[in-house]
C-alpha cells in the first residue's frame, strides 16, 4: 500500500471512531424519546401491587377538625375490611389543587373510604386548603419528614393507592386523578376491588 493509501484508510477510520458513538448516542437518545412518549406515566410499576399496605400510622393533621372533633390520622389497621384510596397530597402540590375537586366527587361513593397522607407540608396550610376546597378526607395522616411516602413507594404528589379489603395494594395512580384516568383506569380497579371478597 502506498504512503497516501495509508492515510486514506487512517482518516476513514479516524471518523468512522468519531461517528460510531454519535450514532449510539443518537439511537439512546430515540429510544428514550419513544418511552417517555409511550405509555402513560400514571400508571408505573410499582414493587408494593398485591403487598400488604405499609403499616405505617401517623399522627392527625394538627387542628383539623369536623363537627368538633379532630380528624383521625392514618391508622392502618383500618385497611382491613375496607375499600380504601389513600391519597398523597400536599398544600404546596400544584396539581393537588387541580385534583381537588375530583376527590370531593370520590368521597360521595360511601363504599370507598378516602383516606389522605399529607406530605412534608405545614398543618396550617393543610388546613387552609381544605378549606378553601372541602375535606373528602375519613383520615388524614401528616408525613412530616417524607419517611412515609418513602415506605408507600411514592414517585411525588399527588399520587393514589387502591387498597383492597384485605389490606393489600391493588394499584397505583401516580398524578392528580382527573374525570379521564378515574373512568379508564381507576374506577374499574376500584370496582374491582369492590366485588373481591375479603
Amino acid at each position: 500500500m502506498t504512503a497516501a493509501a495509508n492515510d486514506s484508510v487512517r482518516v476513514r477510520i479516524r471518523r468512522i471512531a468519531l461517528l460510531v458513538p454519535l450514532a449510539v448516542f443518537l439511537a439512546l437518545a430515540v429510544l428514550f424519546l419513544i418511552g417517555l412518549n409511550s405509555g402513560d406515566p400514571s400508571v408505573l410499576p410499582s414493587a408494593l401491587i398485591g403487598r400488604s399496605a405499609p403499616d405505617t400510622q401517623l399522627p392527625p393533621i394538627a387542628g383539623l377538625d369536623r363537627n368538633g372533633a379532630q380528624v383521625p390520622g392514618l391508622d392502618p389497621a383500618d385497611f382491613k375490611g375496607a375499600v380504601t384510596l389513600v391519597n398523597v397530597w400536599a398544600s404546596w402540590c400544584v396539581p393537588c389543587h387541580d385534583e381537588a375537586p375530583m376527590l370531593m366527587q370520590l368521597a360521595q361513593d360511601k363504599r370507598v373510604r378516602l383516606v389522605g397522607i399529607n406530605y412534608k407540608d405545614d398543618a396550617g396550610n393543610a388546613r387552609r386548603f381544605l378549606g378553601r376546597y372541602g375535606d373528602p378526607f375519613v383520615a388524614a395522616g401528616t408525613d412530616e419528614n417524607g419517611r412515609a411516602a418513602i415506605e408507600w413507594g411514592v414517585y411525588g404528589v399527588p399520587e393514589t393507592f387502591l387498597i383492597g379489603r384485605d389490606a393489600r395494594i391493588a394499584y397505583k395512580l401516580i398524578g392528580p386523578i382527573t374525570s379521564d384516568n378515574y373512568q379508564a383506569l381507576l374506577k374499574p380497579q376500584i370496582d374491582k376491588a369492590l366485588a373481591a371478597k375479603s
